[in-house]
This record gives structure tokens, C-alpha cells and sequence, in this order.
């Protein structure tokens, strides 16, 4: 026998051994979760699914059914494996998750412990990990998937992009993946943080299609800025300008916009075009300092002022302005972690192992308590590059 015919026979001999497609879905037996609520009582899970209408979300035929474009199905369970596989008992498909956009986590949850919870989202190959991990504010994970939400049909969607959108524009919204909160929950030099999501307004009419029909509904969905964890389980909440100086100090400010105030009266926005922070700790006679140097670009974006944008030691004085804004809310940030949570969620200590990792192992064992007690100093340094298409405000000649 040739060489050609044999390899040809050998060829197919091995196609006839390959398994074909095992794990083939068909769409038209599978139910799209795009949401996920976990809550627990009793010593049970509940999980809450929000499942899509192909056929309601589309152009064609939304709105002409009258039916809603998702559905909600929820079980109980000791795991939430069982709780998910008990869904079959009332969905006529198996619930899949490959589609997920956000899981959201009830309050009393986070604060009883989310690590078990999160082992089966982490393990199952069929979930992807970039979702969003978000923590109910002050009500439980089925509450806020039960509100219908305007602009956008799927309310799993509206609270994705809604974060999504918030990240790349407003400093104190942080959106969390899964992966990215797994690994500051086992690392012992950061402690982990989540967006939090609260229920705004009247929540039982939020519940209906009345919340579609109203020009302001009568509930929304807000974001609740950052929840803070000690290992896995929640702490507290930081608020606005607190969750702002955390975004300023992990880099996760894209562009925001704040304000300093005039020299007299009023203040001038400005908005942030580039933001880069560089943390170091180092020892002095054995005790951790923590140092944070902090590097803005921003442009002036409102004048509420008479100031004269045309002179450079106008620009100066706005920036040192800005410079003690930045550095006093990156200061009260630091001491709400040192004084109020005693936690390092900034990430000092993981910077201190890359840096120093002889000294991160001497006092990594304890090392919450040595955040807590550590000096600190944040500089920053602010440079204005743009004052906007005009020099001075428009108001100045109306005032003359």
C-alpha cells in the first residue's frame, strides 16, 4: 500500500472515532437568563431569573402583544444549583446562563456572606465571568428585577449599560465583574468593593406598566455607589464623594466632572480628561506610611463666575484650587477606610507586595490593623488644559 491511501485511511478512522456535538442546545429549549437575583431566609437560597421574550424585545413586534418583554421565574434551594434546576418545575425550558449581564446580591445576604453563593457562578463553565456582580441597596435581589424600567425594555440591560455608562462618566460608579471581585476576595492586600443598586421611589407601582407610562415613573433604579466588603461579607457604604475618591485612587476614573469654587462667589466645572494615580507604602521606625500621588488633566467646562480665563495666573490659581479639592477628598476617603471600616479596599497592601514583597510578608497577617493605624500623604497635581470655545463668560457684559 502507498503512503497516500494509507494516510487517507488512517484519516477517516480518526474522524469515525470523534465525538459529534454532545452538548448541542437548541435555542427553542433554552430560557436566556440576562439577570440574576440571589437572596437568602431560613437557610435557603432564593434565586430570582429574569428570562427574555425574543419576540417582545424585537422592533416588529414590540409592544403589539401586550405581553412583557421578560418573565420571572424563581425557586428555592439549600445550593443554588438546586434552586436553578427546581426552576423546571414551572419554566417549560431550561434556564441558561451564558447571556448574563448582571447578578444581583439582597443586603442581608452581602452582609451574612456571599462566598458560597458566588462558588457556583465561578465554577459552572457555562457562565461567562464579565458580568456585573451588584448588591441590592436596603431590599432584596427579587425586588429590584421585579421594576420595570423605561428607555431601555430589558431592566437586566438598563442596569448594565446604566453602570456601564455611569463608569465612563462619573468618577463615583464602579462597575464589578465577577472575576475582578474574586480576586480581591482572596488576595489579603485588598479587600473587595461592589456597585450597589437601590430602588428609588414607589416600588409597588414600579412593579406594573404603570412605571412605562408616566413621564417621570413612579420608581426607578438609581445606582447606590460602592459597597464595601471585609472578606466576603458587606460592611457599609461609601457614599458619593467617598466612592469618588476610591475610583480616583484604583484608577478607574475615565472622565467626570467636578467643581471648585471661584475666588469670590460661584464656582467654575471643570471635567476630567485624564486621571492617573500611583500609591507606595513604605516603613518609618517600623510603622507603614502611605503615600498616594495623584496626576489630573481637566479642562473648564462652566464658568458661574467673574474670573479672567485669558491671564495665566488665573489657570495657576485654579489648579492649586483643584489640586486642595482633589487631596481633600482623596484624605477623607482614606480615613472613612482607616477610621469607620478599618479595611484596605484601596489596595495598599497589594502594592506594598509587588513593591516589597520581604516586608509584605512581616506584616501581612495583620495588616487591616496597620492600614488603619498608618500616617498617610496625597499630593496632587492638577494641570488645566482647555478653557472651552469662549474665553470669558457671556454674563460678564450683561453685567456691565
Amino acid at each position: 500500500m502507498s503512503q497516500k491511501p494509507f494516510l487517507s485511511l488512517l484519516l477517516a478512522l480518526i474522524l469515525l472515532t470523534l465525538p459529534g456535538c454532545w452538548d448541542r442546545r437548541e435555542m427553542n429549549d433554552l430560557a436566556i437568563t440576562v439577570a440574576m437575583g440571589i437572596d437568602r431566609a431560613d437557610g435557603e437560597y432564593t434565586v430570582t431569573t429574569q428570562v427574555v421574550q425574543p419576540g417582545e424585545v424585537t422592533a416588529r413586534k414590540a409592544g403589539n402583544s401586550g405581553q412583557t418583554p421578560v418573565t420571572m421565574y424563581q425557586a428555592k434551594g439549600a445550593t443554588l444549583f438546586e434552586a436553578i434546576r427546581r426552576m423546571t418545575m414551572t419554566s417549560p425550558r431550561k434556564i441558561y446562563g451564558a447571556h448574563l449581564r448582571v447578578v444581583l446580591i439582597g443586603e442581608s445576604l452581602a452582609r451574612e456572606g456571599v462566598g458560597e453563593a458566588l462558588d457556583l457562578l465561578s465554577r459552572d463553565y457555562e457562565l461567562r465571568t464579565d458580568f456585573y456582580l451588584m448588591v441590592a441597596k436596603g431590599s432584596t435581589a427579587a425586588q429590584v428585577l421585579n421594576i420595570f424600567t423605561p428607555l431601555d425594555k430589558v431592566p437586566a440591560n438598563k442596569l448594565y449599560k446604566s453602570l456601564q455608562t455611569a463608569e465612563k462618566a462619573w468618577a463615583p460608579a464602579t462597575a464589578v465583574p465577577l472575576d475582578q471581585f474574586v480576586a480581591d476576595l482572596v488576595s489579603r492586600g485588598r479587600s473587595p468593593v461592589l456597585s450597589g443598586v437601590v430602588v428609588s421611589g414607589d416600588a409597588a407601582k414600579g412593579t406594573t406598566k404603570q412605571n412605562l407610562d408616566a413621564i417621570s415613573p413612579p420608581a426607578q433604579l438609581e445606582n447606590a455607589y460602592m459597597a464595601v466588603f471585609r472578606k466576603d461579607r458587606l460592611i457599609g457604604w461609601l457614599n458619593e464623594e467617598d466612592s469618588k475618591g476610591y475610583s480616583y485612587m484604583v484608577n478607574k476614573v475615565k472622565s467626570t466632572v467636578g467643581h471648585i469654587s471661584c475666588p469670590q462667589d460661584g464656582h467654575i466645572a471643570v471635567q476630567v480628561m485624564h486621571s492617573e494615580a500611583k500609591m507606595k507604602v513604605t516603613f518609618q521606625d517600623g510603622k507603614p506610611k502611605l503615600s498616594v500621588n495623584l496626576h489630573v488633566e481637566q479642562n473648564v467646562g462652566e464658568v458661574e463666575c467673574r474670573i479672567d480665563l485669558t491671564r495665566p495666573e488665573t489657570i495657576e490659581d485654579l489648579e492649586k484650587r483643584s489640586e486642595q479639592r482633589l487631596e481633600q477628598i482623596l484624605s477623607h476617603a482614606l480615613k472613612t477606610a482607616q477610621t469607620r471600616y478599618k479595611t484596605d479596599y484601596f489596595g495598599f497592601g497589594n502594592s506594598l507586595h509587588r513593591s516589597n514583597p520581604a516586608a509584605w510578608e512581616k506584616v501581612k497577617s495583620d495588616w487591616d490593623r496597620r492600614f488603619s493605624e498608618a500616617d498617610f500623604e496625597i499630593k496632587a497635581d492638577v494641570k488645566i488644559g482647555r478653557t472651552g470655545t469662549v474665553t470669558n463668560s457671556f454674563m460678564e457684559d450683561l453685567e456691565e
